[in-house]
């Protein structure tokens, strides 16, 4: 009995034994911190143009220490498109905003029911937080008789239509964040006060606005209600301070079998560009670039953080922008000083040209991410979704992130074959772009965008479509359209197709939201 008895206890310890072996073999899930800039360009982060006359020293440290995409695109060139790809894996003209932006009061774009990175990493038993310019609706209560417009900013008449008291419905809270802080829209857009999960913190009782650009008057941001003491200078260190205030206030939990996942959408460097104290002047080229510098500050803020928590080790931290820059940064004044946003891109912010929408795109996962890396892997926002989703083990349903292709064997090194080849472009009035390969076709004849030729300007020399090769042509300035009718076609065939079925990746055929229609 005795001799049974010791067996039983040492088969029990092997198997404890086994059991913390296997335990200690298995990384535990990481946390995620992931920073959505606004309005920064590509060639604004000096470890991706070298050339650039703006000190990064925070976001160098992030491609130091971790992984730079060149080729990451967002999903369109403008805001609240780029951010429903984003938190859906899904592209952005695939629901009822076909172009342009929400405004400030807009309801909620994210369809009920619909998945969310944050609603599938809470089901996965993470913390999840959003901190910042949230730009994808949510519903405010009316004034009796009045209305605000659905899918576009809302114009001034309408901008005290809102009673600013009472709570507000499906906002970040309702697609999965346990907990919301910061503002509805742009920082240009009303109202201008913060709110923290479903309320106001202050209500906007003054009726103002803000410089577009520090220290040079008008223009001005649109005015509307403002809560008093609200301060477009305090946005960008307010939202770094409550993301480090998370931090602190989860690192107990996160080195305890319960992770967070926090999504940081700055509003910054967007307008109003409004860098403080210190940082006025600092880059010797104009407000803009300070702002930059500024922001650049706040990242380091957020490292010296995971740093300070022992956190470093288990946080996989993207960084990113929702588009390139916008003109309001002042082109003109920057490339004067040798600057350019968009470092060789054509284009900015809200064309179809690679200035619109390719962004800074940089990953941060030491001991799985090999330190000072970089890849030319075709990138999009919308591949973040389906890129958590296997790092964590969780399996997409056929009828969530239908367009999101994981990068997970990318960044860990493990495949040199490219997870995506293809990626549909969007621009701000709702022209299309398809890329397959280094073939990039835009289905309009000019930028569809801010830039010349601007949509609408009526010119019989501007072909209907235009095919780049970017292998050779990165500045997209020789249309090859009659020289490659075969690829024209191929490729707009292959965007009729996506369209038509749904999705872009292996599955069931979905719904899109409404018709979608392509500009031929």
């Amino acid at each position: 009995m005795t001799a049974q008895r010791t067996l039983i206890a040492f088969l029990c310890l092997l198997m404890l034994l086994f059991h913390g072996f296997a335990s200690a073999a298995e990384p535990s899930r990481p946390n995620f911190l992931l920073i959505l800039c606004d309005d920064l360009g590509y060639g604004d982060v000096k470890c991706l143009n070298p050339d650039g006359k703006i000190s990064t020293p925070n976001m160098d440290r992030l491609a130091r220490e971790g992984m730079i995409f060149t080729d990451a695109h967002t999903s369109s060139s403008v805001c609240s498109p780029t951010r429903y790809g984003l938190m859906t894996g899904r592209y952005n003209w695939r629901t009822k905003l076909q172009n342009h932006v929400l405004g400030g009061l807009s309801p909620r774009l994210i369809e009920p029911r619909r998945m969310t990175i944050a609603s599938m990493l809470k089901q996965q038993g993470y913390h999840t937080a959003c901190v910042g310019k949230w730009h994808l609706g949510m519903d405010w209560v009316k004034k009796p008789g009045k209305e605000v417009s659905a899918l576009s900013i809302e114009p001034r008449e309408q901008v005290f239509n809102v009673d600013y008291s009472q709570p507000i419905k499906n906002g970040p809270n309702s697609v999965g964040f346990d907990e919301y802080f910061g503002i509805s829209a742009s920082l240009d857009m009303v109202p201008f006060t913060y709110i923290e999960n479903d309320r106001v913190k202050v209500l906007p009782t003054e009726d103002r606005g803000f410089e577009l650009m520090f220290g040079r008057g008008k223009p001005m941001t649109r005015l509307g209600p403002a809560a008093p003491g609200f301060d477009d200078a305090d946005v960008l260190p307010d939202l770094t301070k409550k993301t480090i205030e998370i931090i602190d206030r989860r690192a107990a939990d996160a080195k305890n079998g319960k992770p967070f996942f926090i999504y940081l959408p700055y509003a910054s460097p967007h307008t109003p560009i409004h860098p403080k104290g210190e940082w006025l002047g600092k880059s010797g080229l104009n407000p803009y670039a300070d702002f930059v510098m500024q922001q650049d500050a706040a990242i380091g803020q957020l490292l010296d953080t995971l740093d300070r928590n022992g956190l470093t080790d288990n946080t996989l931290v993207i960084f990113t922008s929702d588009n390139g820059c916008s003109p309001q940064a002042k082109f003109d004044e920057l490339l004067a000083r040798g600057h350019n946003p968009s470092h060789v891109f054509r284009g900015h912010k809200a064309d179809i040209y690679e200035g619109g929408h390719r962004v800074p795109f940089l990953v941060r996962w030491p001991g799985r991410v090999q330190a000072g890396t970089k890849t030319d892997q075709l990138t999009c926002l919308v591949d973040v979704t389906a890129t958590l989703a296997e790092i964590v083990g969780a399996k997409l349903p056929d009828n969530a992130a239908e367009d999101s292709v994981s990068f997970l064997s990318t960044l860990l090194g493990q495949s040199a074959k490219p997870a995506r080849t293809t990626l549909v472009s969007h621009s701000i009035n709702g022209s299309f772009a398809i890329r397959d390969g280094s073939w990039k076709l835009c289905l309009c004849p000019g930028s569809g965008g801010w830039s010349v030729p601007r949509p609408g300007i009526k010119d019989a020399d501007l072909p209907p479509n235009q095919l780049f090769d970017l292998s050779t042509d990165i500045g997209e300035q020789t249309n090859l359209q009659d020289k490659h009718p075969q690829t024209v076609t191929r490729l707009a065939t292959l965007l009729d197709k996506f369209v038509a079925e749904g999705r872009s990746t292996p599955g069931k055929p979905q719904q899109n939201a409404v018709p979608v229609k392509i500009r031929k």
